[in-house]
């Protein structure tokens, strides 16, 4: 299994890892983002438009075309994990971490006994994994599958350090809007301040110090550039609701002759200040 997961790969390896984030449903959106080049995409079923059903289709759809399907789940529920996984999601990220016992109760959560206290039991898991046998997937799914834990918090910054030393968790993955937002810095017309930075910063020491792997949220190619050069291991290039919007306005002001000379063509959503102009279509 492991030597099916492009993203456990790509992290070994030392990364940087690429990915998309996906919050439209539909199974033909995740086999466009998944050819795209991408090593991972990542269905939002914490705010995104992804129901149950959709999640389904969606992770088999990308694990076919050999990429990684990532789920993130609404909340730290055992429940949520074993439905994320069950599709074959081959890792699950979850969001709004407080606590050490957090991280601990999301490892328990995504790992068969007696590592953990996942449920055995799923016909669909072993198929997208593409897998002879659900015995196979049992026997290999605790050291194939990625478990994620997004840093949100003001807690969770306070206790990085401790979350980052739990046994199973891989990859602290960083929401830089709502770890703004909860540290009483948020991204206000693009721009980060300079203790959000400090932040971000602080959490991926945190995991470097201890073996895991970085993510965080971009929304665009220039800035996942930025941060894969600062060794970031798992950055997300675009989402598709930045994408979309962005690049129908911007065809549409190219149709009317209102490129970016005349003002017409809005820069991608940033959180940085430093979004650049685009050129016409």
């Amino acid at each position: 299994m492991q030597a099916v997961n492009r993203l456990q790969k790509a992290l070994k390896a030392g990364g940087p890892s690429f990915g998309v984030w996906q919050t439209l449903p539909g199974a033909n959106l995740s086999r466009f983002l998944a050819r795209s080049g991408v090593d991972w995409v990542c269905l939002d079923c914490e705010h995104g438009n992804i129901s149950d059903s959709d999640m389904h289709d969606s992770v088999a759809a990308i694990a076919a075309l050999g990429v990684s399907p990532i789920v993130r789940i609404p909340g730290n529920e055992a429940w949520m994990v074993k439905r994320a996984l069950d599709t074959g999601a081959q890792g699950v990220l979850v969001p709004l971490l407080y606590t050490v016992d957090d991280a601990k109760r999301v490892v328990s959560s995504a790992k068969f006994p007696p590592t953990g206290t996942r449920g055995f039991g799923s016909p669909f898991a072993h198929h997208a994994w593409n897998l002879e046998s659900q015995t196979q997937y049992l026997k290999e799914a605790n050291d194939a599958i990625i478990t994620l834990v997004q840093i949100e918090t003001k807690e969770a910054l306070d206790n990085v350090d401790a979350i980052a030393k739990v046994p199973g968790v891989d990859v602290l993955l960083i929401g830089p809007f709502d770890l703004g937002n909860n540290i009483g810095h948020p991204i206000l017309d693009g721009v980060m301040k300079p203790e959000l930075h400090a932040a971000i910063d602080k959490i991926h020491q945190a995991a470097l110090n201890n073996g895991k792997s970085t993510g965080i949220f971009c929304t665009s190619g220039e800035q996942a550039n930025e941060y894969a050069k600062k060794g970031y291991h798992m950055v997300t290039v675009a989402g598709d609701m930045i994408l979309l919007p962005n690049a129908v306005s911007n065809a549409l002001k190219t149709a009317k002759g209102e490129g970016v000379e005349n003002g017409g063509e809005k820069p991608a959503m940033s959180y940085d200040g430093r979004s650049s102009k685009r050129r016409k279509a």
